[in-house]
This record gives structure tokens, sequence and C-alpha cells, in this order.
């Protein structure tokens, strides 16, 4: 069966211009155009198309999609499993999550009580992820790779623990906002925070102020700051580069 670029779209649910852009880059061509100009997809177009989605719902981007599909040795088959391994593993992380929240809910209640590391079950390896892929963009890859071996040399308590104190963190700034991002209290938030990175490498300055900048555009970063308040993002750059001057300062 063949399927133009409506019917593929509302098959797959996405967009007639998600279709006409994954042309445009070469990463989903039309098996076929009419003399009317329609484009026409066929089986393997398809399944190409479902390999696309599971890529981008497993966060790869289209470039990094495109080098895997068109690899001479790809197989549907063996990509199909490991979509199925990445997926079971993210829902065990949901249900980890969803199982927080219930017993959160009844920690709040009074029913139950629940210590400073068990209200961050399930968070603590996605963070770490979050900052390991920021990292890999913006660091030399030696020191990234001795940091994730550090990370990975941690219990699981000490890294219960490390996120609880990341996460006591970034509550001190957030109780301290409305005093400015160069005030004493911010400050010293942002120095225990400069000592909390140590648990993962030794930040230089220019690393402090790349993460800094990362808070404040990457979306990753920014949609989980700004769940904790609305202006965290730019708040935290502000406050860092501040902290960044100051030790610069402190070094003349």
């Amino acid at each position: 069966m063949m399927y133009t670029v409506r019917q593929l779209a509302d098959l797959a649910g996405v967009s007639n211009r998600t279709l006409h852009y994954y042309d445009e880059i070469g990463l989903l061509e039309p098996s076929a155009v009419g003399e009317n100009n329609y484009r026409y997809y066929d089986s393997p177009a398809v399944l190409r198309l479902q390999q696309i989605l599971f890529f981008r719902e497993l966060g790869f981007s289209l470039g990094d999609i495109q080098i895997l599909l068109d690899q001479p040795g790809f197989d549907i088959s063996q990509a199909l499993q490991v979509h199925k391994r990445a997926l079971q593993q993210r829902v065990r992380r949901l249900n980890d999550l969803i199982g927080t929240i219930d017993q959160t809910i009844m920690h709040l209640k009074g029913e139950i009580h629940m210590s400073n590391q068990e209200l961050f079950a399930g968070f603590d390896e996605e963070t770490q992820k979050r900052y390991e892929r920021e990292a890999y963009r913006r660091y030399d890859v030696t020191i990234v790779k001795a940091s994730i071996q550090r990370w990975q040399s941690y219990s699981a308590e000490q890294k219960a623990q490390i996120m609880v104190e990341g996460n006591e963190i970034y509550q001190e700034v957030l109780a301290h906002m409305d005093e400015g991002p160069e005030s004493e209290a911010v400050q010293q938030a942002v120095a225990r925070w400069h000592q909390h990175l140590r648990h993962f490498y030794e930040p230089t300055v220019p690393m402090l102020r790349g993460l800094a900048q990362g808070y404040a555009t990457d979306p990753a970063f920014m949609a989980f700051y700004q769940k904790l308040h609305p202006d965290m993002p730019a708040f935290l750059q502000q406050a860092i580069e501040h902290y960044c001057q100051e030790l610069e300062s402190d070094e003349n």
C-alpha cells in the first residue's frame, strides 16, 4: 500500500510539515513522486518513519538518526530490540517516580514518614544523565568520562545523598531569590553548589560559566529549574556569573 503525505502523517501522528522537512533534509524521502507532484510512501518508508520516531522518543537528534539509519549494516529487527530495552528502562523509571509520588502524598498526609533520600527516589540517575549530556556538549571528552567513572564508583546511598544535597542547594537559592543574585545568602549557596560539583569533577571557572549559560539557555535545564521558579534559570546564571567574577577578583 502506498500512502500520501497526509495519509502517512495521520497514520503516524505527525504533521505534514514534519514529513516535508524530513524529505528536505534527506531523512525520509518519498518512495515515489506522481505526475501531480504528490509524494507517496511505501511499506519500507513507513518502517523507516517508525524508526525515526522511536529514536526521537529516545532523545536522538535528527542528524544522528540519519547516520544510524543509513549505515550499511542497519538491522531494523535489532534496532527494535534496542528500542524495547530502552523503553522498558523508561517504564521502570516512570513506575519508580509514580511510586515516589504515591508515597509522598501519603507522607504529606502523615500516613507514612519518608527520609530525604526516599523523597528523591527515581530522580538521581535521570539528573545525572542530563549532566552527562550537557558535559559532553561543552567539555573535553576525557574529563567527562572520568566524571562518569567517578559517579559510577559511588554506592546507591552515596548517590542519593549527593542528589539530596543538590536539591537542598537549589532550595536554598530559591528561599533567597528576593534578595537578589549578588546577595550574601545566594552567593553562599552558589559556593556550596561549586563544592557540590566536585562530586562529579573538578570545575574550572569556564566550566562554571558554561553550566550557568546552560541553565539559562538549554531547554532541558530550563524546564527543570522553571519547575522550581519561572525565573530560576536566569537568576542562577546571574548568581553564578557574579560568583565567578569574585573568584577571578580573589585570584588577582
